[in-house]
């Protein structure tokens, strides 16, 4: 669609690690300049998820800002699980971000100590025997995660007030992995209470932890490399599906009307 400059989006994936590219290349279709990111299990990154420095990613934010094909002035966060969690720190800490699309992401630091200057914010208190395992040995760690909202996990809560982006956060109901809607909930209300604006929640019934753009088949369960085991990730497979298809318009339309100023035009094809 044309020669450009293109509105940016820097695309996350989750604890899976490594570097996806294809939600990237399929956006890139519609578009955008997308940068996929790997943050660790990849190249010379670090091999496993202990701390991150949020410099790093700041380095990809400046890279994307300066691009002669990126139409500033900011650009567009899009993250799952995982990824969806750095993409909320990068929005509360980093300049230059305009919108920030979160796929069953965490208001709270997850899994690995989060470093920037001189904040240290610590990863949410778990509990492992609040895993349940199923007859076939898949492991259902719903309620494995601590309350953010409870004693010293507060410290691991993301200053998502900080942020002077527009929110989206699409929540599968069903997802298994942890609690997106609650997640997103409380963001919503943090965000409230310090005066900004409400984020848009879009929610899905029975869609699971990985909604991926449309077509993909869902993923009902696989190794989880933090818990060290198979774990479900939920969703019923027809509605899910039907929710990949829906969300991947949604965060079009939304990174259309931040990043550009208008809504989109597309058609409804993948």
């Amino acid at each position: 669609t044309g020669n450009g400059p293109f509105p940016g989006i820097i695309d996350l994936y989750g604890t899976g690690g490594g570097l996806p590219e294809y939600r990237a290349c399929l956006l890139a279709n519609y578009g955008f300049a997308v940068l996929a990111l790997a943050f660790y299990s990849y190249e010379d990154l670090p091999r496993e998820m202990k701390e991150f420095h949020l410099e790093y990613f700041e380095e990809a934010v400046n890279y994307m800002l300066q691009h002669t094909q990126v139409k500033g002035p900011g650009i567009g966060l899009l993250g799952i699980s995982k990824g969806g969690e750095l993409c909320i720190s990068m929005a509360s800490f980093l300049k230059g971000i305009t919108a920030t699309a979160v796929i069953n992401g965490s208001v709270a630091n997850v899994g690995a100590v989060l470093h920037y200057k001189d904040i240290t914010i610590p990863p949410l208190g778990t509990n492992p025997k609040r895993i349940k395992v199923s007859k076939s040995g898949i492991a259902d760690i719903i309620d494995m995660l601590n309350n953010p909202l409870e004693g010293p996990d507060q410290q691991s809560f993301i200053p998502l007030e900080k942020a002077k982006c527009r929110f989206l956060f699409i929540v599968g109901q069903d997802d298994r992995n942890w609690k997106s809607e609650f997640f997103a909930v409380e963001g919503s209300k943090r965000l409230e209470a310090h005066g900004k604006e409400k984020p848009e929640i879009i929610c899905y019934p029975e869609a699971g932890h990985y909604i991926e753009p449309p077509f993909f088949p869902m993923c009902a369960a696989s190794m989880h490399l933090l818990v060290g085991k198979a774990v479900e990730w939920g969703g019923e497979p027809k509605a899910h599906c039907e929710a990949q298809i829906d969300a991947w318009q949604k965060i079009q339309a939304f990174f259309h009307k931040h990043l550009m100023g208008k809504p989109s035009g597309t058609s409804s094809k993948l």
